[in-house]
């Protein structure tokens, strides 16, 4: 679609959200507001895009700048949709084409719908068209009134519209696309004849219907998709309705989720075929998960990525690389920087942070591994500990392989344990221990005659 450029309105001040962040950096199912319209748009290839904002506006331009091509534009005052349109008639001067108006607090748009919209709008050489909907119970939205030929004469607002008007199934969903070339002329026609004294961007279709140009609607999507986001409630709502889409997906790629009601899964995750996942388990932000996996119950995923046939039970997992065949927990916390390679087992109550561990090796029972490197066919027994803070800096521990560790072991880093080393259940090793050796650092066991005091 040739010629396409985006605004995005994204200036609301969103005080019924009660937060001192701007509304549409407000996350849902994983990513902002906003980030989900932005992505919307990316994908029918505008060639430019342009995000209107106001009310804490340098966190949202900062938040912004991790897309490319997207310009940020400030409404200084809020006097309206049509007024915030306004602010971007510079951006766009003497560029010909069409321009897609899109909401930043509006989530559950598909990216389908909109290219359905861009498609219809060019087909059909329109001026103008509106994005319609249609609910049974349209209280609150604008109405698209059409004449009795179909034609759509203009879009009227719940205040304003009569009984008959409010009879309306078809609703406004605030989205639009309109040719440049007429645009600014009937938007300059807009005045502030309400009682917010605001220039509503709803008044340019019937300017230019009345000036002789082409207004058309389509209404191509359900109401669910135009649901805005104004306070905590509808967050959580639109925040319900995105994971549902979400399980839905990937059930149908072939993916056992035991309780979808219990399931919370990000947007962005991948999980492949035959991965089971169950009850009360969070897969957030960007994760991906391979196949034949069993993922919970009562587990938290974030951030990770986790290869074929891995198991992990009762347990966190945050930012960290895992490779076929692992088994983790049950209650284990596994924390970010950390990489497990194939057949690395983290039984109970035990926590990696900051480490690699190779190939087959063992950390089962109520041990802290952290700032370590160890080798092929470790065993690390229970109670093990890594010192790695001195109350200043953190240190490495390095375990070669085929290094067995004995119970309620202290490595004090920074320690370097040569490949096939056996270290004594008990031990505080404080320094390097050379290949094939034993080492054992305990005091020495004293026995006394001893009379329990009474």
């Amino acid at each position: 679609m040739n010629n396409i450029y985006t605004v995005i309105l994204g200036a609301g001040e969103g005080t019924r959200m009660k937060s001192r962040l701007p509304k549409v950096l407000h996350k849902v199912a994983g990513k902002e507001l906003i980030s989900h319209v932005v992505d919307c748009v990316l994908s029918v290839n505008s060639k430019k895009t342009f995000v209107v904002i106001g009310s804490g506006s340098d966190l949202v331009k900062t938040y912004l700048e991790k897309y490319k091509n997207i310009d940020t534009v400030l409404q200084k005052e809020r006097l309206g949709s049509g007024h915030a349109l306004l602010q971007v008639k510079n951006k766009v001067k003497g560029l010909k084409g069409n321009l897609l108006v899109m909401c930043g607090d509006t989530p559950l748009i598909k990216k389908d719908t909109i290219k359905k919209l861009l498609s219809h709008h060019l087909k059909h050489k329109n001026n103008v068209t509106v994005l319609s909907g249609t609910s049974e119970n349209p209280f609150g939205y604008g109405r698209i009134v059409r004449d009795d030929k179909g034609n759509v004469l203009g879009i009227v607002e719940e205040k304003s519209a009569t009984m008959q008007e409010k009879q309306i199934k078809e609703i406004n969903s605030g989205i639009y696309c309109f040719k440049l070339e007429t645009l600014w002329k009937a938007l300059s026609k807009v005045k502030p004849n309400n009682n917010k004294k605001e220039y509503y961007l709803t008044d340019v279709i019937s300017i230019l219907n009345k000036s002789g140009y082409k207004t058309d609607a389509v209404s191509v999507c359900s109401e669910e998709e135009i649901l805005g986001v104004n306070d905590r409630l509808q967050l959580a709502t639109a925040g319900d309705i995105l994971r549902g889409r979400k399980i839905e997906e990937l059930m149908a790629n072939g993916v056992t989720i035991i309780d979808p009601y219990t399931t919370y899964i990000d947007g962005d995750v991948v999980i492949g075929q035959d991965t089971v996942v169950k009850p009360n388990t969070f897969i957030e932000g960007n994760v991906t998960i391979g196949s034949d996996c069993m993922i919970g119950p009562n587990t938290v995923v974030v951030d990770s990525k986790i290869a074929n046939n891995v198991v992990i039970r009762y347990s966190y997992v945050d930012g960290a690389k895992i490779e076929n065949n692992v088994k983790i927990g049950p209650f284990a916390h596994i924390r970010p920087d950390t990489f497990l390679k194939e057949n690395v087992k983290i039984g109970n109550f035990s926590e990696i942070k900051k480490s690699f561990i190779n190939k087959n090796s063992k950390v089962n029972h109520l041990s802290y591994i952290g700032d370590a490197t160890i080798g092929k066919n470790v065993n690390i027994g229970a109670g093990t500990i890594t010192c790695n803070y001195d109350g200043k800096n953190k240190h490495q521990t390095i375990l070669e392989d085929e290094v067995f560790v004995g119970s309620n072991v202290n490595l004090v880093a920074p320690v370097k344990i040569e490949k096939g080393v056996l270290i004594g259940a008990g031990s505080t090793i404080t320094k390097n221990v050379k290949s094939g050796k034993l080492a054992i650092a305990r005091a020495k066991q004293i026995v006394l005659d001893w009379k329990k005091r009474i």
